[in-house]
């Protein structure tokens, strides 16, 4: 987790387009790992996860980011992630696939829209911060759906004992 925050805070630096930052491309796995630790090891564990993850990917970011990206990115990142926690536990008891595409869609959509407003609002060397949060957030929904099937067979052979 803290290796994807850390290199995506140094890549939104970067537009590929007036859609997107390379930051955009290696972000989402972010919620990858906090929806399999949640499905494995319960809310508790992956909230210290997410605790983990700011705290080292912020200290990180702020040596290799600038300061407005690395506060942006801390600031969406622990509320869009302690959301998906929220989101994801409240629906664990349903279909396998419901918790982490619902929490995740939801959270993605906070963090993309608030990291670009906290990061790119008023910075006239950046495309428009609500054009790269789209963009961002359409990545994230591709990847969240992508990323299913790679959950699940996760999931199922951590507890098999396999990974």
């Amino acid at each position: 987790m803290v290796v994807s925050v850390v290199a995506s805070n140094y890549l939104a630096q970067f537009p590929l387009s007036d859609w997107l930052t390379v930051g955009s491309l290696t972000y989402p796995v972010a919620f990858l790992v906090t929806d399999v630790t949640n499905r494995l090891y319960g809310a508790d564990r992956a909230r210290q996860v997410v605790y983990f993850g700011f705290g080292a990917g912020v200290s990180a970011s702020l040596l290799l980011s600038p300061v407005r990206i690395a506060a942006a990115s801390g600031t969406s990142f622990l509320l869009s992630q302690l959301l998906d926690v929220y989101i994801f536990s409240k629906l664990r008891d349903k279909e396998w696939w419901k918790a982490p595409l619902v929490s995740t869609s939801i959270s993605s959509c906070v963090d993309s829209y608030l990291f670009t407003f906290l990061a790119f609002y008023g910075d006239a060397s950046m495309p428009h911060w609500a054009t790269l949060a789209t963009g961002d957030y359409a990545i994230k929904i591709a990847v969240a759906l992508a990323s299913l099937l790679p959950f699940r067979a996760l999931v199922q052979r951590s507890r098999k004992g396999k990974v």
